[in-house]
């Protein structure tokens, strides 16, 4: 009985394993399109993330390529031929368009709101340089905003002109922007009577960039706002 035992139990392994790989196979089975299509996601995902680099790469390449011209155009204050080309490059309207997605792109919405600033057409101003996507640096994206900032007290919105300049000086942090954009931020304060705003902005110029040209005359604008 003893032997008959010993001769059972290496038989109970494998049929137990053949068990569990049969019902392994009828779920793949049962289920393999749900699974190719999973595995057809992941793989498209994959190439796709890929050839979109790859892509995009390529894109920007050609749109470093396309804006140089209109560059030089806006440069020389050609405005207008900057914007719409002259027939054999492309301005950046064109350039927006057609490299959408790009970082060069981008650029060119912000090239395009001061060009039309330049030529006083306040409302396509606005437009592209509120389309600018601002960029982690302390100096071309606050003037951006210190810009955009002048355009609303153009247009008639002192507050918001003011506000923006505020937000443009604190994305600069630094000497060269900051104090200048909150010097005209105040004195935005003061021609709507909120002096109380308008002497906090100074404060803050002669304290954090004591340093600047504009911290040394600071204390005549805080005089004059607390009278």
């Amino acid at each position: 009985m003893a032997k008959n035992n010993k001769q059972v139990q290496p038989t109970d392994e494998p049929i137990a394993l053949d068990v569990q790989l049969s019902k392994s196979e009828a779920f793949i089975e049962k289920n393999w399109k749900i699974i190719a299509g999973v595995l057809g996601v992941v793989i498209i995902a994959v190439v796709g993330s890929y050839i979109f680099k790859n892509y995009m790469a390529n894109k920007e390449l050609d749109a470093q390529k396309a804006i140089a011209s209109a560059q030089i155009a806006f440069a020389q204050q050609q405005y207008d031929q900057a914007l719409n080309g002259d027939g054999n490059s492309k301005g950046f309207i064109k350039i927006i368009d057609e490299f959408s997605g790009t970082e060069t792109a981008n650029l060119a919405k912000l090239y395009a709101g001061l060009a039309y600033a330049s030529t006083d057409k306040t409302d396509e101003a606005i437009k592209y340089l509120e389309d600018f996507s601002a960029q982690d640096d302390q100096m071309v994206s606050p003037a951006a905003m210190g810009a955009l900032g002048n355009l609303y007290v153009q247009k008639g919105d002192t507050e918001k002109g003011a506000t923006t300049l505020v937000k443009a000086a604190d994305k600069a942090n630094n000497d060269a922007v900051s104090p200048v954009l909150l010097l005209q931020a105040g004195q935005l304060y003061e021609s709507l009577n909120q002096n109380d705003k308008a002497v906090e902005l100074y404060n803050k110029i002669k304290k954090t960039y004591f340093r600047s040209v504009v911290a040394q005359d600071i204390d005549k604008y805080i005089e004059r706002a607390t009278k």
